[in-house]
C-alpha cells in the first residue's frame, strides 16, 4: 500500500517535521494540504507555506498552500472545505502543529501558557471536528497526531507545567477520538520520536546539541508506515517512531541520525 491519490490535512506544515511528512507523502503521489500561519518567510525560522508546495508538485505529489491559523475556527473550517473541494475530499489529518515554552511557572507568561493550549489541544480537537465529516466518507481514514504516550510521572509535569500540559492534552484528545470514533473505522492514533528531532524550531531551544538528535525523516517516514495500515480496527495507539519503522522492517538507523558517531538524546516524555 501507499498514499498514492490520498489527500492529506497537514497542520504546521511549512517546516520541520511537518514538511518532511508532506514531501514523503508527496513520493508517494498522495495530495497535500499545507496548512499554517507562515505565507511569508522567517528569517529565524525558514519556510512558508508556498515554499513547500513547490517542493511538494516537485517530488510527485499535488499541493494546497493554506494560510490557516488553527486557533481560528473559520479558518480551520475554511481550510477544511478548500481542500475536499479540490481533492474531492479528505482521507488523511496530520496534527503535526504545536507551540512550545520549556519554562517554570513563573517564567512562563500567560500569553504563552494560552497560546500553547490554543494550538495544541484545542487545535487539535478543532482540526479533527472540521475533518471529520469529510473522514466519515473516506476509504481508509486516519487521524494521526504528534503526541506523547500520556503520563502522569510528576518529573515531566513540575519543570514546565504549561507545555506538558498542553502536549498531553493533545493525548488526551486522541484518547477521547479513538474511543469515539475508532470503532466506526476511523484510525485514530498518536506518534512520537523515540529521540529529540533536529528542526528549525531546536535552535531556539538553548543547550540542545543538535548533533545527538536525529533527522525529521524518521519521524516521516514512520508516519507513512502508520497511514497505509488499514484504518479498521486500529485505534487508540501511542506508537514510537522507531518502533513503528522496526515493524516494518527498517534495521539500520543510522541514517537518520544527525552525527551516527554520537549517543542519541531521548525526547521528552519518555523513559
Amino acid at each position: 500500500m501507499t498514499l498514492q491519490g490520498k489527500t492529506l490535512f497537514i497542520t504546521g506544515a511549512s517546516r520541520g517535521i511537518g514538511r518532511e511528512i508532506a514531501l514523503r507523502a508527496a513520493r508517494d503521489g498522495a495530495n497535500v494540504a499545507i496548512a499554517a500561519k507562515s505565507a511569508v518567510a522567517n528569517p529565524k525560522l525558514p519556510g512558508t507555506i508556498h515554499s513547500v508546495a513547490a517542493e511538494v508538485e516537485a517530488a510527485g505529489g499535488r499541493a494546497l498552500a493554506l494560510k490557516c491559523d488553527i486557533r481560528e475556527e473559520d479558518e480551520v473550517q475554511a481550510a477544511v472545505a478548500v481542500t475536499a473541494d479540490a481533492f474531492g475530499g479528505i482521507d488523511i489529518l496530520v496534527n503535526n502543529a504545536s507551540a512550545i515554552w520549556l519554562r517554570g511557572t513563573l517564567d512562563t507568561p500567560m500569553k504563552r501558557f494560552d497560546l500553547m493550549q490554543q494550538v495544541n489541544a484545542r487545535g487539535s480537537f478543532l482540526c479533527a471536528q472540521a475533518c471529520l465529516p469529510y473522514l466519515r466518507q473516506a476509504a481508509n481514514p486516519h487521524i494521526l497526531t504528534l503526541a506523547p504516550p500520556p503520563s502522569l510521572d510528576v518529573k515531566w509535569w513540575a519543570p514546565h507545567t504549561g507545555y506538558t500540559l498542553a502536549k498531553m492534552g493533545m493525548s488526551f484528545v486522541t484518547l477521547g477520538l479513538a474511543g469515539e470514533f475508532g470503532p466506526s473505522g476511523i484510525a485514530v492514533n498518536a506518534l512520537w520520536p523515540k529521540t529529540i528531532i533536529a528542526t528549525d524550531a531546536l535552535n531556539l531551544i538553548p543547550g540542545v546539541p543538535v548533533d545527538r538528535c536525529r533527522k525529521p525523516e524518521i519521524v516521516a517516514d514512520a508516519v507513512r508506515e502508520v497511514l497505509i495500515r488499514p484504518a479498521q480496527g486500529f485505534y487508540g495507539r501511542f506508537l514510537i517512531d522507531e518502533e513503528v519503522l522496526s515493524e516494518a522492517g527498517v534495521a539500520d538507523f543510522g541514517r537518520y541520525a544527525v552525527d551516527p558517531d554520537k549517543l542519541l538524546l531521548p525526547d521528552l516524555f519518555l523513559g
